[in-house]
């Protein structure tokens, strides 16, 4: 009987092993241990993500996550999707993480860990330059159409603030929603601020206009899986670092509260 039992413990002892490594499976040393730190960012999303005049991936999230990378000692890689294959993107594990202008909103936590946030942003409701519609009363009434980015905050703000107007989704990126209104399929567009202000500049000079105000305050940040917490911790503290050295500065006034890097870009 001993010399069947004996077996049958070591045999549990590997598998009660084995499932305690799964559990502490740590993604910071996977990523160091690959030598790669790989993002998850959306296709078009000036001033935050894009692919500039040069054919190169850049903006402000984009280039936070370079010097992480750089900061681990490690290369990168970005994964591109639409706005609505982000999180999917991250939760089948085909990212490390998840860099883009979204808002850490309480439905989205449900599904991902959000890092603090490193910018807070809000809706703005943008139209031609020449339409009618000054107030968000003026929009709010079912002969207009409002486009949306389909799964975005301005989604939901949309179906909050302009009840009665006719919402139409799109699938993609902001410069969508301009090309939408420009184009006489909208009447008016909502997105946050300052995607809108970064790629209207895309753009003939004039042509939209955004109106007074904003909807909403929202809190950007970069997310990971709820088990990350050792890769969720460390880019918290890589924000602290860089906000004390003057990095995070330099990035925000250069991208999103300037236009400096279109003379560049």
């Amino acid at each position: 009987m001993r010399r069947w039992i004996r077996p049958i413990l070591l045999a549990a002892a590997a598998l009660i092993m084995a499932n305690a490594g799964a559990a502490w499976a740590d993604t910071v040393q996977e990523i160091i241990q690959r030598g790669e730190l790989r993002v998850a960012v959306q296709t078009q999303g000036a001033p935050f993500s894009f692919i500039d005049k040069n054919g190169e991936r850049t903006g402000s999230s984009v280039e936070f996550c370079r010097l992480m990378a750089q900061e681990m000692g490690v290369r990168i890689k970005f994964l591109d999707y639409d706005w609505d294959g982000l999180i999917p993107a991250l939760m089948s594990k085909k990212a490390d993480m998840l860099a883009a202008d979204m808002t850490a909103n309480l439905k989205r936590a449900l599904m991902v860990s959000f890092t603090d946030p490193f910018y807070y942003t809000g809706s703005v409701i943008f139209t031609k330059k020449d339409a009618p519609f000054k107030t968000l009363e003026d929009c709010n009434k079912p002969e207009v159409t409002v486009a949306v980015l389909l799964g975005a905050t301005g989604e939901a703000d949309a179906k909050r603030f302009l009840p009665y107007a006719k919402i139409k989704s799109y699938k993609g990126g902001g410069p969508m929603l301009i090309n939408a209104v420009l184009a006489g399929h909208a009447d008016i567009g909502l997105n946050d601020d300052s995607a809108v202000t970064g790629q209207m500049t895309e753009f003939p000079p004039g042509s939209i206009r955004i109106l007074p105000g904003k909807l909403s305050r929202q809190p950007l940040a970069f997310a990971v899986r709820p088990e990350d917490t050792h890769l969720l911790q460390w880019i918290n503290l890589f924000f602290q670092w860089i906000r004390e050295d003057g990095r995070y500065d330099q990035n925000i006034h250069y991208w999103v509260t300037t236009q400096d890097w279109k003379k560049d870009h």
